[in-house]
């Protein structure tokens, strides 16, 4: 089976995210190496090393959490925290330079911590966010140079780059989500075939073994009686040569036109969907046995509810014995004209039977029908 949510963190992986890592370690590396060519300039040259050094330990826990699905809200509030402390700490350190220097650089060095929470969060977390490290921006600008041309000039600048660099993440987003949807619906189409094919190899490997052991001990049995070492005559013998053949019949056949089983119970539902103009096909994996009466009749209801729903297009029935449990799916392409109740037609099931129906759909309108109940015993 394709993994849904492996394909999904790969999508979410998309040049999108990649950009943003590679500026999250590329400005503040250059910040760090521009700090330590001009030590001289700074009265604490410690604060900055340890701002940028810390913004590339952040970027190491953010981004790849960002690539695994999107920030949560704490690690969002983590990433805006991290962007005002390291803008506040510069401009601290300019503050008791007397000097703006390299201050508006803080802004560049924490953007991407910004567009991460842009690609996450809502509209209101991000603006919030900007509007937070522009604050505490602003103050120290407005400390260091005063109410001024030059420093309106410098608060100007930094909002135009904030609002144009988040803007475009933002208008990315949507894109990134699109990408994402589609590896979705990838992932469930290949998991579907991969269902598919499965289950027809258990079927094909269950009537191999079948046959294999016709061989071992049917065949045996018609080389002695060629041979003339067994009566044909004999009950036993004969017992022996119509078991023999009931199970070459089973294993030859289709499963469907089994009396007296589930496919016996549910071939109306299936004939009337064929008549609809739906490519049913039917297969089985071992052996589920004859339900007791309760769910036989809300398992046809199910399906046939579903079926009724769908337009003419192929359909596939799988019925999977899988061990304490018999599993029913009805996987289909088509968009669905109503969701039918499959759930509640439980009600009627004894709870020992361990019924259960679901009708799952994605956005596209494809999806399957997945009924579950005990198995019984055979008498």
């Amino acid at each position: 089976m394709v993994s849904r949510d492996e394909m999904i963190r790969d999508a979410a992986e998309s040049w999108i995210l990649r950009m943003v890592g590679v500026v999250a370690a590329i400005l503040p590396i250059a910040l760090l190496i521009q700090v330590l060519v001009n030590l001289g300039d700074y009265r604490e040259p410690a604060v900055p090393v340890a701002v940028w050094l810390g913004m590339l330990a952040a970027a190491a826990w953010l981004v790849p959490r960002a690539r695994s699905g999107g920030l949560t809200r704490a690690e969002a509030v983590a990433a805006v925290v991290a962007a005002v402390a390291a803008v506040a700490l510069v401009g601290w350190e300019r503050l008791a330079r007397g000097s703006a220097g390299t201050v508006d650089w803080s802004i560049l060095g924490t953007i991407w911590a910004l567009a991460l929470v842009v690609l996450s969060s809502p509209a209101w977390a991000w603006v919030s966010g900007a509007l937070l490290v522009f604050a505490a921006h602003a103050v120290f600008v407005i400390h260091v140079l005063g109410v001024s041309p030059l420093s309106l000039a410098r608060l100007a600048a930094a909002a135009y780059v904030m609002a144009v660099i988040l803007t475009v993440f933002a208008i990315l987003r949507p894109a990134l989500l699109t990408h994402a949807g589609i590896a979705a619906r990838r992932a469930a189409l290949a998991s579907r075939a991969a269902a598919g094919r499965a289950a027809a190899a258990a079927v094909q490997q269950d009537r191999r073994e079948r046959l294999a052991l016709l061989e071992t001990e049917a065949l045996p049995l018609l080389r002695g009686i060629a041979d003339g070492k067994l009566d044909p005559a004999s009950s036993e013998v004969r017992e022996r040569c119509a078991r023999h053949a009931a199970a070459l019949r089973h294993a030859l056949t289709d499963r469907a036109r089994d009396e007296g089983g589930l496919l016996a119970e549910l071939e109306p539902a299936l004939r009337a969907a064929r008549a609809r103009g739906l490519l049913v096909k039917v297969q089985v994996v071992g052996d589920p046995g004859k339900p007791v009466r309760e769910v036989a009749d809300t398992a046809v209801a199910a399906v046939d509810g579903v079926m009724s729903a769908l337009p003419p297009h192929p359909v596939t029935l799988t019925v999977l014995d899988s061990g304490e449990e018999v599993e029913l799916y009805v996987t289909f392409d088509g968009p669905l004209r109503a969701i039918p109740d499959v759930a509640g037609l439980g009600r009627t099931v004894p709870a020992a039977e361990r019924w259960h129906a679901t009708v799952d759909i994605d956005g596209a309108g494809t999806g399957h029908l997945e009924v579950r109940w005990r198995k019984t015993a055979p008498a």
